[in-house]
């Protein structure tokens, strides 16, 4: 019988490796999946996060690695880690990001641009590349990329972040086509502006200004974007592959 989300058995014993993990959507994202009886990888540098997320689980269903996503040596070691700790990984998905104070093009500081791209764009990749072949020797997987609504539109005063996101998209989709065949799903969800510390640094006034940029007139919550990530891992998704979900509450619409 074709499956139903949510199939909250679906999750029960599978193994979870989420980036960014400490706070955000991939705090909520690692939390539902632990909830619903996955064994899950928190990865982030964010040492202190870590550890407060690790604290919400059972000590046997948590693993919580303190990684720079940037270098693939630490990643590769990081789901090695994941892989020999609990037999192996089922589901991935690649949080971790940040952004920087609005900035136009012809003034953006070139250490800025990579610090942006390494870690959105270069540190999904860096996931990825040892997340995949993880699967494949299980048989098969889901991973969810956390990508944007600038991913798919320009927006001005952040051109790093938006190649980045853009990049990340694309990079799902390649990824997509070279494993479908291996049974390894790969998606990505575009989020509008969420209420997470990444916007922590706007002032009240900015919030609402980016909250009024969506037709639902507000800002998203963490949760709902774990809405989406959850039913792009599970099995109700079980044909799709190479899909950018937008959750954005109609920013795309417009």
């Amino acid at each position: 019988m074709t499956a139903i989300f949510p199939d909250t058995a679906g999750f029960a014993g599978k193994i979870a490796f989420v980036t960014g993990a400490a706070s955000g959507i991939g705090a909520a994202t690692a939390r539902r999946l632990g909830g619903l009886g996955a064994r899950v990888v928190l990865a982030d540098r964010d040492s202190e996060g870590l550890a407060a997320m690790a604290a919400e689980f059972e000590e046997e269903d948590v693993l919580a690695l303190d990684i720079d996503v940037t270098s693939i040596a630490v990643v590769e070691r990081a789901i090695a880690k994941g892989v020999g700790h609990f037999g192996g990984i089922d589901l991935a998905v690649n949080s971790a990001g940040f952004d920087l104070a609005r900035c136009e093009t012809g003034e953006y500081a070139a250490d800025d641009w990579e610090r942006i791209i390494s870690v959105n764009l270069t540190g999904v990749f860096n996931a990825l590349r040892h997340e995949i072949p993880a699967m494949i020797v299980r048989g098969g997987g889901s991973i969810v990329n956390v990508a944007s609504v600038l991913g798919l539109r320009g927006f001005a005063g952040q051109p790093a972040y938006t190649a980045a996101k853009h990049g990340v998209i694309g990079l799902t989709k390649a990824s997509a086509l070279d494993h479908a065949a291996h049974r390894v799903r790969i998606n990505a969800v575009a989020p509008g502006f969420i209420e997470t510390p990444l916007l922590g640094h706007l002032n009240d006034e900015k919030k609402q200004a980016a909250a009024l940029l969506h037709p639902m007139a507000r800002l998203g919550e963490a949760d709902e974007i774990a809405n989406v990530i959850l039913f792009l891992l599970s099995d109700a998704a079980s044909f799709v592959t190479g899909a950018c979900f937008d959750a954005d509450g109609g920013y795309l619409a417009k």
